[in-house]
């Protein structure tokens, strides 16, 4: 019989040793091979973390580059986003720093302007590449397939439902990333961004952007899609905060004439 001890956690992502005098401290920490405490911290960017845990490998320069403009492009989607509006709603109704977070992933995880949008995005990318016609037409004409816990999608993933013309900030944000080496599917999204945009009917959105970056990165529909949601915490903990110490006489799009009236009718 072998001495050999059973591994009970079973992951390829993380592997740490013990201390001599205490077997639940760590001595070492190493994430796919590197030393996390003894070699990254104070050297490693946090999107090298990033790539790494869910990728397996360190990212070239080139890489971690884009990620890092991605999340800056993505840390705060702003109050007019339903994800932020939602942790604003439980920081003024005091809620818990978790339950405000919690607020913005549930919020957020959906097929509109969220997650699963960007999931949805992503598959095109897989299946269509670069061919023009088969991508407008893929895209335009989305079906997630038989299996699906998700409502029906009501619009093409990428897109803006309700937009007239793409968002300057949009444009901007593609634009900006494109320029960095390594991106095919950005650099060629932007090129014809004008010609999909009028097969599809609808201008382009940040999940259509983030979509293609994330692609572009080597990242799957799944790890595109939870990085997308915990890329746009920082915005939504930050205006829950705001929001904590305003109350609920300042909250946005309530006019406080509506609240105060309907306070002294039912007096």
């Amino acid at each position: 019989m072998s001495d050999r001890p059973t591994e009970r956690i079973h992951t390829r992502i993380w592997r740490e040793e013990p201390e001599a005098d205490n077997p639940f401290a760590a001595r070492a920490a190493y994430c796919h091979g590197y030393d996390v405490y003894g070699e990254m911290v104070g050297r490693a960017r946090w999107v090298d973390m990033l790539y790494l845990l869910l990728r397996g490998e360190a990212p070239t320069p080139a890489q971690a580059d884009l990620l890092e403009a991605l999340a800056v492009g993505l840390a705060n989607p702003g109050p007019r986003d339903q994800s932020v509006h939602a942790a604003m709603s439980g920081g003024v109704g005091g809620s818990t720093a978790a339950a405000s977070l919690m607020a913005a992933l549930a919020v957020g995880a959906g097929r509109y302007c969220g997650a699963r949008e960007v999931f949805d995005a992503m598959t095109v990318w897989a299946a269509c590449g670069d061919d023009v016609a088969a991508w407008a037409g893929r895209i335009a004409r989305f079906d997630a397939g038989p299996v699906d816990i998700w409502p029906d999608a009501e619009h093409p993933p990428g897109f803006d439902p309700y937009g007239v013309s793409t968002a300057t900030i949009v444009r901007q944000l593609l634009t900006r990333l494109a320029r960095i080496a390594q991106t095919p599917r950005l650099a060629w999204l932007a090129a014809q961004r004008p010609g999909i945009e009028a097969e599809v009917g609808l201008p382009l959105a940040f999940t259509g952007v983030a979509a293609a970056a994330f692609a572009d990165l080597g990242f799957s529909p799944g790890e595109g899609e939870m990085l997308f949601l915990l890329l746009r915490l920082p915005g939504a903990a930050a205006h829950a905060l705001e929001q904590q110490g305003y109350g609920f006489k300042r909250f946005p799009f309530y006019p406080v004439e509506l609240v105060e009236s309907g306070a002294r009718e039912e007096t």
